[in-house]
């Protein structure tokens, strides 16, 4: 094997796990990922077709792996191990206790695939990172698993608001995105009340529950949506 051929295996084994990570790729998207044209992203597709991968190419779309084919395990590098542990100690300081259990139960099975030369490594320094720049290491709101599904699966959502200024009503809201900031989940929704965009503070919500009854998802993306709110801002000095 040359030094010209080692780049090319890597790049190929990459290309298998992103197209575990998305539905659908693009050749720009892998292209941009890899720094590398996308005349050169096809003949590695080829490459993987010939090679007996289920690869599905759909037309002014992209790339996919036929639906229930699955690659071995993914054995990570150590420099990618640590990565792992410290995210999962950031993590752990969240304030959504729904978000820090999943996240858990997620990198216990992450864990579970490593050799057993990197889990003796990855126990010392999960021992050895702390993270103390956060206020509090308490749980304020266990929400953010379920509205998370009910973003994803266009579910309306009911639930009682406790306003800043103590004020509590009973909304439905058609759930659009979430961010954090400022140790707070925050979840930007279309308020049924209100018929507008909302935003609410997950831990200001005193109980919520999910709908079996769906909303059309909304075309406005999160950065339009943003955009809207800067525009607004400016014009109300």
């Amino acid at each position: 094997m040359n030094d010209i051929e080692k780049p090319r295996i890597a790049r190929l084994t990459a290309i298998l796990t992103q197209l575990q990570t998305k539905h659908i790729l693009t050749a720009r998207e892998i292209a941009e990922k890899h720094g590398v044209s996308i005349r050169t992203i096809y003949r590695d597709i080829r490459t993987l077709e010939n090679s007996g991968i289920p690869i599905v190419t759909e037309e002014g779309k992209g790339y996919s792996l036929v639906q229930g084919f699955n690659l071995p395990p993914v054995m990570f590098t150590e420099e990618e191990a640590n990565a792992l542990i410290t995210a999962e100690q950031l993590i752990l300081k969240n304030n959504d206790k729904s978000f820090t259990d999943q996240y858990i139960n997620a990198v216990a099975k992450i864990k579970s695939m490593l050799r057993h030369s990197q889990k003796g490594k990855i126990e010392l320094l999960s021992e050895r990172i702390v993270f103390r720049n956060t206020n509090s290491n308490q749980n304020t709101s266990n929400y953010l698993s379920t509205i998370q599904l009910a973003i994803t699966n266009f579910n309306l959502i009911e639930i009682r608001y406790l306003s800043l200024k103590k004020i509590t009503t009973t909304r439905t809201i058609e759930p659009f995105a979430i961010y954090s900031t400022k140790d707070n989940w925050l979840l930007i929704a279309v308020c049924r009340l209100r018929n507008s965009f909302r935003v609410f503070r997950l831990d200001q919500i005193q109980e919520l529950q999910v709908k079996d009854e769906q909303f059309t998802p909304h075309k406005l993306t999160l950065q339009e949506y943003f955009e809207i709110c800067s525009s607004k801002q400016n014009n109300n000095p």
